[in-house]
Order: C-alpha cells, then structure tokens, then sequence
C-alpha cells in the first residue's frame, strides 16, 4: 500500500521507543577558554541550495488499501476473514535527480505497493515515474523518468562527514515544493530497528536538520551541494520536526543504486555471522583488554565467515583498514561490496589481532549473482515475488509465489503451482529470503499457510 500522506513511514512514531526522557546535565558547568579561537566568516549555504534544490522532486503516488468486512463464524474457523474492498490511497514524498537522464532514488516506503507514481520537478513539469527496482533492507528504491538534460546532484563521501559538520535537507514536506533547512551531523552509525527486512541494514545519520512529512526520500547535502545521505525518518510525538533526523548515507545508496540499475535488484554480500557490540560485560566476560569491535556470537553453517575460518568467540574490529566499532558500522561496511569480493576482516581472538581473508557470498549461499525475477529454487518449488496489485486482490500484506513445481517436497505435500507462501512455521513471509532462511535454520517439520490465486486459503505440511 501506499504510504498514506507520507506520514505513516517517514515518522519513527513512539511505538519504537518505550519513554521519552528528559537528560540533565548533573556536573557543574565550567566555561572552557579557546586560548587560539579566530572568529570566522560564517558558512555560506547558497551554493550548495542554487546546486540541489532543481534536483529534488515531488513524488506522489497511488494506490488501493484493503478495507476488511469481518466475518466472525469464518475467523472463528478458518483465520481472518479475506473478503476487502479496495479503496485508493494517495501518498507522497521526495526524490532525488541522480542522473541526468532521469533517474531517481527515493525511500521504498515512499513508493511501497504503489499502482501509479508521478514526479513533479521544482519548476512545475510533470513525469510518469516507471519503478526500477527496490530495496526494502535499506529503504531504498530508484525511479526513472522519460527526461534527458536533468539537473542532478552528485555523489558525496558520507565517510568523510564529521560530527558537527555542516548539512542542508532538502525535501518537499507538506507538500510544498523544494525546501531548503540546515544542521549539522548530531551522529553517525545510528540503528533505530524501524525497517522490517530480515537482512535490513541500518546506519543512518542523525541531524538536527529539520525534516517533515513529505521529506523523505529527499536530499541530504554537505556545503558543497553533494549528495551524502537520502533523508528517512525522523524521531517525533507530534509527527513534526523535533530535531532528530535520520538519512541514509551515500555509501549504502551509491551501491544499491548500482546495481538496481545495472541487475535490477541489489547483490548483497553476507558474511554468515550473528553479531552484537562489545560492551563491558561482553569485554570482562571474554577477558578482552579493550571495549571495542563487534562481538561474534555465532556463524552460519557453509556461510563465508565459517568457510574462512571466524569463530564464535571473535571480536571484529576492521572490515579492510576501516575501523568497526557498532553492529551498524559492521553492516555498512559490508553493505558495500557485491558476492564474490575477498575482503580482509582483522578480528581479536584469545587476545591477539589476526587477519583472515573471506569471500562474500550472497543471501543464497554462494557467489553468483542474483538475478531480478529469476526466482529462486528450493526442494523442487521456483520462488518469486508477489505484485502489489495481486496483494491488494487477495487482501494480503506478503507473500512468496511458487511460480514453478518440479519434484519435491512441496510437490509431495500436494501444494500446487500459484500458491502464495504467507507464513511458514507461524512465521510471516514477505521475501523469497524469508523462505530460505526459515527452512534452512528449521530442523523438524515445515508448516505452510497461504492463499491461491483464485482466493482459496490453504494449509501445508512436511518434514525435513
């Protein structure tokens, strides 16, 4: 479904954090002396706003939201009861002009289940967007237009950013066009846990820029008018600006961005292991002389960690020569490579540093890469995704399609081709990644539910 107004996932609303605290200060106050101070001309933002604000856009969409008739006699047997009846919903929200030919990458959410989408430039024009491709574990999605000769914004360094630095938002909220605020970089590497993707990666960075419904998926700048982060979500009660604003860097983007456009969907690299951060008890616990790195607390059987010999136990504290302090860092870093890159991971083990090569596999266990709309076989079912328009239909939220059925065990269990997967094990399935990972970490029997294509609701069984 669309996002209705924009609102619903721009704001990270108070159902994510337990209570709101008030922090004071507790020591007494004493003015430092800035002995070599010298006052300084004061930063000019007019450069960078002249250079962005032609390349951001209004995007607008369409779509149906389900609104359900309860049945209580077939809940009370069967489920909730399937019987909706579409109504449109509109959204909107923000991109930004990546190339000159049309291409735009806003926030998934902003274009989430969308039936039509319009883009509307800064000088009033008005395209049809066509949907490239998406991106759910980074929020993150790319657009293209019938338009050549665009104003752009060009790719920055989100690495480079530091604390305190200089950044201008610019977005449309409220359905105004581009708009303009500043701030400055509050934090980097934050994990707020809003995206719902199993292999979700999160390291936003955090401003005091101020940001509104309809500012996602708008443009993150440094003064220099480049491009370092697409604008997500902000922390608010009231569903406005509070000073807590989160973006997407432009190290994740530029690479999802990529290679949406080159295969039509992200190759993501996984290193196979279950991480947290190191605390103090993690460090007195593992007799670790430093509390930092990234702690292992487990690795995937045939994933690259194991097969290059990670251990439960280990502490990563460099992906390459870049340091890793957070689970976020951790993902970010490894968020930029494809399957089949070695990279050289330094970990801490028995107290001593080593480091050991690995190469990066996909979510599917090996190095290939990954077609969009190949679909993905497992025990003799082809896999793929489901449209929005059919989760609309069908008055379903996910869903995974088998498309295909050849000898298996889901030809075994008497499931039939059309098949939509919507749980397995009592667990919700909206991605072929899903099906995969809850079958390979399941050890007993396989319990499916689903719908056909025709709306009949069924239920599967079978043992591994």
């Amino acid at each position: 479904m669309a996002i209705l107004g924009g609102l619903i996932a721009l704001v990270v609303y108070t159902i994510f954090f337990d209570s709101h605290k008030t922090v004071y200060v507790t020591q007494p106050y004493h003015p430092v002396q800035l002995a070599n101070y010298q006052a300084q001309q004061p930063v000019d933002f007019t450069v960078a706003a002249e250079q962005t604000v032609h390349a951001v856009v209004h995007v607008r969409t369409k779509g149906q939201s389900e609104k359900s008739y309860n049945n209580p006699l077939y809940d009370f047997f069967y489920g909730e009861y399937p019987n909706s009846k579409p109504e449109p919903v509109m959204g909107f929200g923000s991109g930004v002009i990546i190339r000159a030919d049309g291409y735009i990458v806003t926030n998934n959410h902003v274009i989430k289940d969308a039936e039509e989408i319009s883009v509307k430039m800064n000088d009033n024009r008005e395209f049809t967007a066509k949907l490239v491709g998406t991106d759910p574990s980074t929020d993150i999605a790319v657009l293209k237009i019938e338009a050549n000769n665009l104003q752009y914004i060009e790719w920055g360094n989100s690495e480079k950013l530091k604390l305190g630095e200089w950044v201008l938002a610019v977005g449309n909220p409220y359905n105004l066009t581009s708009t303009v605020t500043a701030g400055i970089v509050s934090a980097k590497a934050r994990n707020l846990n809003i995206l719902e993707d199993q292999y979700r990666i999160e390291s936003f960075i955090q401003t005091d820029a101020a940001l509104n419904p309809g500012n996602s998926g708008g443009a993150l700048v440094d003064i220099n008018g480049k491009l370092v982060g697409i604008n997500t979500a902000i922390i608010s009660e009231s569903g406005g600006y509070s000073g807590n604003s989160f973006a997407v860097p432009v190290t994740i983007v530029k690479k999802v961005v990529d290679d949406i456009i080159e295969f039509g969907t992200v190759q993501r690299a996984i290193l196979g292991v279950s991480i947290t951060d190191v605390n103090a008890d993690i460090a007195k616990k593992n007799d670790l002389s430093l509390v930092k790195g990234v702690y292992v607390n487990g690795v995937k059987e045939n994933g690259a960690a194991k097969e290059a010999g990670i251990k439960e136990g280990d502490v990563i504290v460099k992906i390459n020569e870049t340091d890793v302090n957070s689970s976020s860092e951790l993902q970010e870093q490894i968020s930029k490579f494809r399957p089949n890159t070695k990279i050289r991971v330094s970990i801490i083990r028995e107290g001593k540093t080593r480091d050991i090569d690995v190469m990066l596999k996909n979510m599917y266990g090996d190095t290939g890469i990954v077609k969009a709309n190949e679909g993905f076989l497992i025990m003799g079912a082809k896999l793929n995704e489901v449209s929005a328009a059919e989760k609309t239909r069908l008055g379903i939220k996910e869903g995974v399609k088998i498309v295909e059925l050849s000898a298996g065990k889901f030809m075994k269990a008497g499931v039939e081709e059309g098949f939509i997967i919507t749980r397995i094990n009592n667990r919700p399935v909206s991605s072929i990644s899903d099906v995969q990972s809850i079958i390979n970490n399941t050890k007993g029997g396989v319990y499916l539910e689903g719908i056909y294509p025709n709306g009949v609701i069924a239920y599967y069984a079978f043992g591994m």
